[in-house]
């Protein structure tokens, strides 16, 4: 029985893919830890792990360094970024990793930057053969036929912010000149519905789960009402985007579509998914099978073998703490 230690970076508030991934570790067929890293030191993940390590800041240039020597001094074998803050910068930092003896469950660099920057991921998905929706950078856009309503969408984003809905160009002009960050210029596919696939990929960008989900209702880019799908179509376009595109790791992809019709890829996230609890509850597992990897097996691929029908609905939580001595610690621990 292999001892497989996992890193999550960035951890923030995913005390949902800590927990589960503790309850591999110790359930499962092999033991090991679940370290996490993250510069707010109130992070509610940093209380759910088995150790917390200190890292720089994600843009400071000892960043992927400071990450392999981790590994080297943790036995690490799996890193993983919890949110869209390091994903290239892990990705460049592989091979640190891969000499330090872990594995950094991303696709290549030049992919990883492509699936955070929207004009980039819209050529990718292009010269894929996949369907994108029509994009543009500002300064290209003909305004004569440019199908409103169109969004302003930031070319590197996170959590919903910074898109605007045009419904005409002086909206357009008013939008791009209040926006802060770099924006392209999207067509709004208002006649779909939007779906979410929460995947995982070895690290031969073979595919071994795509679980397609309703999204229900989200607030602030997160998901907090959701439902599995049975769903051969979605399973279908994702697979193709997996291996189009040689995503490795956990990924979600975000699409639209019209009765039939695939409208287009709106978003692909080299990480889990908000709603990570769904596709766990719908027996996924990605858990189970990146430890399985770290741990040097091939697991099996269960593609459209997951559970439909499964409902999650979202509620705050919190965790309680108190200040002792020797810093934060869980109220009532010893």
């Amino acid at each position: 029985m292999a001892e497989v230690t996992i890193l999550l970076t960035c951890a923030g508030q995913r005390v949902d893919i800590v927990r589960a991934f503790r309850h591999e570790l110790a359930t499962g067929p092999h033991r090991g830890r679940v370290l996490v890293s993250d510069l707010d030191a109130l992070s509610p993940a940093l209380f759910e792990a088995d150790g917390v390590v200190a890292l720089p800041p994600v843009d400071d240039p000892g960043y992927g360094g400071a990450v392999a020597e981790v590994c080297r001094r943790e036995g690490v074998r799996i890193v993983l970024p919890l949110t869209d803050l390091d994903p290239v910068v892990l990705a460049e930092a592989a091979p640190l990793v891969a000499e330090a003896g872990g594995r950094v469950l991303l696709p290549a660099p030049d992919v990883a930057l492509g699936c955070q920057d929207k004009w980039a991921c819209h050529g990718m998905l292009q010269a894929a053969g996949l369907p994108s929706p029509p994009t543009w950078l500002p300064g290209e856009v003909d305004h004569a036929t440019l199908p409103y309503p169109v969004l302003v969408k930031p070319r590197i984003g996170f959590a919903g912010r910074h898109i605007h809905r045009c419904a005409d160009a002086e909206e357009l002009a008013f939008f791009l000149r209040y926006s802060p960050v770099p924006s392209v210029v999207q067509r709004a596919l208002v006649e779909g519905v939007e779906y979410s696939i929460d995947c995982l990929a070895d690290p031969d960008g073979r595919p071994l789960g795509a679980v397609p989900r309703a999204m229900l209702q989200s607030k602030g880019g997160e998901q907090i009402k959701g439902e599995t799908l049975d769903d051969p179509q979605l399973v279908d376009l994702a697979v193709r985007v997996v291996e189009g595109l040689r995503l490795i790791g956990p990924c979600t992809i975000q699409c639209f579509r019209a009765g039939d019709e695939i409208l287009g890829v709106t978003d692909i996230n080299t990480r889990f998914g908000g709603a990570f609890p769904l596709p766990q509850a719908a027996g996924a597992d990605y858990p189970g099978r990146i430890v399985a990897i770290g741990a040097g097996e091939r697991p099996e691929s269960t593609v459209g073998r997951h559970r439909a029908g499964v409902v999650m609905t979202r509620y705050l939580d919190q965790t309680i703490l108190r200040r002792t001595p020797s810093g934060l610690a869980p109220l009532g621990a010893g």
